[in-house]
This record gives structure tokens, C-alpha cells and sequence, in this order.
């Protein structure tokens, strides 16, 4: 609970944003007994009902994460993503630099197993069927000579594991990505070999008519902190827009 409170970015009558932890799953599943769902289920002393999450981030991805606070809220800000309208913006440290500097990554999903457990890939011939379309806004903030690059992500979808795969697949994997070739990267640099990926903003319409939207932005977490200070990027050069 303790954790909860601390993490609030922003709460009201109808949602909280949160602040989400480096390596905390958002649900359960097999093998996973702590996650931000099990904690929420057992505060409905504290919000008046069930907290429900309203979309998802991998467990080790930090940064905004949306919860509604009652049903009807749950339904009105299921429908807003269904209909694209949440602008999200995530920040990113991944391998190379990538060109054009400034570009979209649209390549269809499917789910796939490997040792590590699920991950997703490109579709193939023949496998249209399945496949999940994806699309992915990608930008250049700062480069780090050839070696590396901040970058701002912006998906227009919201597949698993999307952006993680979409910057592998344009050769450029997520610096401590280890499902996506991305903890070879910047091995022997000294870096946290943690998942360099930050939910950074979300501007979404309220889901109670008339309400202002909801525009949150989460800090840096340590590990991307200390990384961008080893680097000599300055994560508070850039307003929020970025």
C-alpha cells in the first residue's frame, strides 16, 4: 500500500496515474505473486471500490501507468484507447543511432516463444491471420556519437512488446533489452544492464464529460538517471512536449 501511495502522479474521483516501478509486473501470472493488480484489489478500503487497470506496461518498463477507479470510469477510458485517442509518449535508450532520425516502424506481430519466455516477432508469409498490426512513431532526441541514441516513442498502437521489438527490428534494440538482442548493447560501457524504456507522458480526454484531459509526465527512474548522467544527456533539457 505504502508503495502505491508513493507512486501516485495524479489522482480525483474517476482515475489514478501512477508512477510504475522498475521490475513490479502490472498483473499476475505464472510465477508472479506481487503486482500492481494484487495490491489494487486489496485497497478498495481506500479508493471506495476495485481499482481497474485500464492498459498495460512489461514489468520492466517504468514510468505512467493509468488506473481507473471505478467501473463505469474503467469502461468510458476502454473505449477511449480503443479509439486511439490516448497520446502516449515513451523515452528510450537504444543501440546505434538510427536513421532517418526521425521515422515510423510499421510491421505486423505474432506472438512467439523462446527460452525466455514470450516474446513477439514479424510476421511472416502466410501468417496474416494472426499477425497483430503495429505502428510505431519514432524520433532522435540527442545522439551519443555513433554509439547511442535517446529516443522518443510513440506508438500509435498498443501491441505487447511493441516498441522493444519494433526498435530491434530496425536494428536498433532497447540498451538492457534482453529479449530483444538489446543487453548486448553497450555490454562493456559500464551502463545498468536494466531495461532502458520510461513511460514518460499521457495526455488522454477524461473519462467524465467536460473534466480537462489528463496530461501526466513521470521522472526518469534511477537506473535511466544515472545512465543519462554517465552519457551527458540532460533528461531536464526538454519540456514535456518531448
Amino acid at each position: 500500500r505504502e508503495l502505491i501511495e508513493r507512486a501516485i502522479l495524479f489522482e480525483d474521483d474517476d482515475v489514478l496515474v501512477l508512477d510504475k516501478p522498475f521490475g513490479l509486473a502490472v498483473q499476475g501470472g505464472t510465477g508472479t505473486r506481487r503486482h500492481i493488480d494484487g495490491i489494487l484489489a486489496g485497497m478498495a478500503d481506500r479508493f471506495g471500490d476495485r481499482p481497474r487497470l485500464v492498459h498495460r506496461l512489461d514489468r520492466d518498463t517504468t514510468g505512467v501507468l493509468l488506473v481507473a477507479k471505478h467501473r463505469d470510469a474503467a469502461a468510458r477510458l476502454g473505449r477511449i484507447f480503443q479509439t486511439r485517442s490516448a497520446a502516449k509518449t515513451y523515452w528510450a535508450l537504444v543501440n546505434g543511432v538510427p536513421k532517418p532520425p526521425q521515422g515510423k516502424v510499421e510491421a505486423a506481430l505474432v506472438k512467439a516463444s523462446g527460452p525466455d519466455g514470450d516474446r513477439v516477432r514479424k510476421a511472416g508469409p502466410g501468417e496474416q491471420d494472426r499477425a497483430m498490426h503495429a505502428t510505431t512513431h519514432y524520433s532522435v532526441i540527442e545522439r551519443v556519437a555513433h554509439t547511442a541514441a535517446w529516443v522518443s516513442l510513440k506508438p500509435v498502437t498498443g501491441r505487447q512488446h511493441q516498441l522493444r521489438a519494433h526498435m530491434a527490428l530496425i536494428g536498433h534494440p532497447i540498451v538492457g533489452d534482453s529479449k530483444y538482442e538489446g543487453d548486448k548493447a553497450l555490454a562493456d560501457s559500464g551502463l545498468a544492464q536494466q531495461l532502458h524504456l520510461h513511460a514518460r507522458r499521457l495526455l488522454i480526454p477524461h473519462p467524465r464529460p467536460g473534466q480537462p484531459k489528463i496530461d501526466v509526465t513521470a521522472p526518469l527512474p534511477d537506473h535511466m538517471r544515472q545512465t543519462w548522467a554517465m552519457l551527458g544527456l540532460d533528461p531536464d533539457r526538454f519540456g514535456v512536449e518531448e
